[in-house]
């Protein structure tokens, strides 16, 4: 299966991390095998006819579209083959139909609340589609889309380098972390797709993250304050690895922030369980076994952390808390948005190992 090259952060990564490149996919262990087939499949069916996913209640159209449509291609399949192949035809469709002219990926052209994060999480699910695409006319209409959508986000960042949850216009200026860091993951995935994107726009964002971190070494909610949050702290770092940083002085600030606050999975639940470990696997997948070590040769402060530690404990708790029909269901304040946000999570953690997407290579 043709895989698009990662780019030359990924090389860095892999010099850092793990030595010469090795793109090949790591099996996902055999003892979780079942649960992520079964989770595949259970998101597969939830799909709604006309291509899109939505949370409880009808709720966040886009956003469940684009975090499902990236789950099902972290399993393989692509827009011209696989298992899933229809299901991310149907989602590509959608998503590229209700795409408004100012680029902004959207039914609601704007109008609705929190309009930033659905454009974020879907275009990170288009760009990767990008990447996968060999049809010269789709290619052609998803990169028109990807153009806009990319020209959209840039024009919505505000003065101090963030996003809210509407464009800087609509919003007065007010940004926040976690829009932020959607919307510089789904940069990132589009320059690894072979999109135009300036590169001030990331730099941009990764200067807001930095200016909203603390002498402890945790990222607040706004540059304002916020108090600090361990989520958005694992969020930056996975940030600034997609973005060529693993060992700046910064980062390893917030990956120490991120060992002392955050929790073993399934041993102490905390809000926003399933968004902080979306952002925290992917960190510690890129560190794999021993970039921990080497990032902190002289470390006294407790036990490393590796890939393989995290995807024990983790992989055994999502696997214990996957219901009877192959779904997970929402924990804590996310519990409201119901099984779709949950599975499409615990499914994309639980095939990082696959490394089927560039922005998730090590």
């Amino acid at each position: 299966m043709k895989r698009i090259p990662a780019g030359m952060c990924i090389v860095a990564c892999l010099c850092l991390f793990g030595g010469l490149p090795k793109l090949a996919a790591d099996e996902i262990p055999q003892p979780y095998r079942r649960a992520v087939d079964r989770g595949l499949e259970w998101l597969a069916k939830a799909q709604q006819r006309d291509g899109h996913w939505e949370a409880v209640g009808g709720a966040y159209p886009v956003s469940m579209t684009g975090l499902s449509g990236v789950a099902l291609l972290m399993e393989g399949s692509t827009l011209r083959d696989g298992k899933y192949q229809d299901n991310l035809r149907r989602a590509t469709d959608w998503l590229m139909n209700c795409t408004q002219r100012s680029g902004l990926i959207s039914p609601l052209n704007g109008q609705g609340r929190g309009y930033m994060h659905d454009h974020g999480y879907a275009l990170l699910f288009l760009a990767m589609v990008f990447g996968e695409e060999e049809d010269s006319e789709r290619r052609k209409k998803l990169e028109d889309c990807l153009t806009r959508a990319v020209a959209f986000t840039g024009k919505a960042q505000t003065g101090r380098g963030g996003w809210g949850y509407v464009s800087s216009a609509d919003g007065g200026g007010a940004d926040e972390g976690s829009v932020t860091v959607t919307q510089v993951q789904a940069l990132r995935a589009c320059r690894n797709a072979g999109v135009v994107v300036p590169k001030e726009i990331i730099d941009k964002g990764m200067t807001y993250l930095k200016n909203c971190t603390t002498g402890h070494g945790g990222v607040t909610y706004t540059i304002s304050g916020g108090g600090e949050r361990p989520a958005l702290t694992a969020a930056a770092v996975a940030c600034a690895f997609n973005s060529g940083d693993y060992d700046s002085p910064l980062v390893k600030r917030w990956l120490k922030y991120c060992q002392s606050t955050l929790p073993q999975v399934g041993h102490a639940r905390m809000g926003h369980d399933e968004y902080t470990q979306y952002y925290w696997a992917q960190c510690l997948y890129m560190l794999g076994d021993k970039g921990w070590a080497k990032l902190f040769p002289d470390s006294d402060s407790g036990e490393p952390l590796t890939w393989s530690k995290y995807r024990k404990a983790s992989f055994d708790y999502l696997s214990g808390a996957q219901s009877a029909d192959g779904s997970w269901s929402g924990s804590g304040s996310w519990g409201s948005i119901g099984a779709v946000y949950a599975t499409a999570m615990s499914l994309t953690i639980m095939q990082l190992d696959k490394a089927c997407l560039p922005l998730y290579q090590r």
